[in-house]
């Protein structure tokens, strides 16, 4: 059966006909309104959300299914001590295909070892969030009209962010992508996936300080938050923080056609003068996603019973009795789950949930 966990679980292939189904449906809403008649989409959201969730239940309206789930874990059996594995075997026999967004990394990892329908990840802590890659990737093609070949600035908090990290990982499959790296020391791109998906995959990429010095050459700047939490020093915070605020001058050195994007939500690192420039794509973005998740709920029905269809991540996982992982918000230190690593670059040994090293 084929899950969604992370964006390589999807190979180009896949990747590419998620992305033209999707432009389809925008062709001919129509034609898909009828598609999912009769199927259930089950919203399970252990954290809020407000677009991802409204995305999904969008989308599988759409295509004229139903939903079900909860938007709150306090209102399920969760509250009183379910497992993540035994509500996902519960509820796979109301609902065909299962939405998973939950705080600890690896949550929806687990739930797809034991479903019997197709498990998306709807984002899990600072790990993974695939079905919001799916929506950059799908947006990148409609404004420019290509994916290969593109440069792409990724600006604010690289560290913690896990649509970068995600993005990073479906872009190092395409051709000839650049990647300029703009944020401060504190909030810089974790060296694992510098090693394991740059360098390992050929990116191009480097490591700026300022938006200004390299806005001209982007195709996409990719907005995220740099969150003062993140600091030690309130008055590094202070002075680097416009830096990494994106406002009608800098736009004034960008190239006509690039591309504005931002998973949203924002608080101040986008000022709203930008929102009417025709080059802020993050609106647009938005829509695209429900899209992208429309195309992905009729994939993964379409794939559920071809066994060819695999999702090739969870291959490479063995079991090791004696690794414990020291990430305290990864689902292992949590719930009695086997403890599975897998091998990174240069043999660096990973927990298989969530990706931290294994020492």
């Amino acid at each position: 059966m084929k899950h969604l966990i992370d964006p390589t679980d999807l190979t180009l292939e896949e990747t590419n006909s998620i992305i033209s189904l999707a432009q389809d449906i925008i062709a001919d809403r129509e034609k898909y309104s009828d598609r999912m008649r009769g199927r259930k989409l089950a919203t399970l959201f252990y954290e809020p959300s407000t677009r991802t969730r409204l995305s999904f239940t969008a989308a599988m309206m759409e295509l004229g299914g139903n939903v079900l789930g909860f938007s709150d874990a306090r209102s399920s059996s969760v509250s009183k001590g379910e497992t993540v594995g035994d509500t996902v075997r519960v509820v796979g026999k109301f609902a065909d295909i299962i939405a998973m967004r939950h705080p600890l990394e690896g949550a929806p990892y687990v739930a797809s070892t034991v479903s019997e329908v197709p498990v998306i990840n709807a984002g899990d802590g600072s790990h993974a969030h695939p079905t919001q890659t799916l929506t950059d990737l799908l947006t990148i093609k409609r404004e420019l009209g290509r994916i290969d070949g593109i440069t792409i600035g990724f600006c604010g908090d690289l560290k913690f962010g896990r649509t970068v990290h995600s993005l990073i990982k479906a872009l190092s499959r395409y051709r000839d992508v650049k990647v300029i790296l703009i944020a401060p020391p504190e909030l810089r791109l974790p060296g694992y996936i510098k090693q394991d998906v740059c360098d390992r995959m050929g990116i191009t990429y480097r490591e700026v300080s300022t938006i200004e010095e390299v806005i001209g050459e982007l195709d996409v700047l990719y907005m995220t938050r740099v969150q003062k939490e993140r600091f030690l020093d309130e008055e590094e915070f202070e002075r680097v923080k416009d830096s990494f605020v994106l406002d009608a001058g800098k736009m004034k050195l960008a190239k006509p056609q690039m591309a504005v994007l931002h998973p949203l939500p924002r608080v101040n690192e986008i000022c709203p003068e930008v929102d009417s420039d025709p080059r802020a794509a993050y609106f647009r973005q938005v829509e695209n996603g429900k899209f992208v998740r429309m195309a992905l709920i009729c994939r993964l029905l379409e794939w559920k019973d071809d066994e060819s269809r695999t999702a090739p991540a969870s291959s490479g996982f063995y079991s090791c009795a004696t690794a414990q992982c020291r990430n305290s918000k990864c689902i292992s230190n949590h719930e009695n789950v086997a403890p599975l690593v897998h091998k990174g670059e240069n043999g660096v040994v990973r927990c298989a949930y969530c990706d931290s090293i294994i020492v």
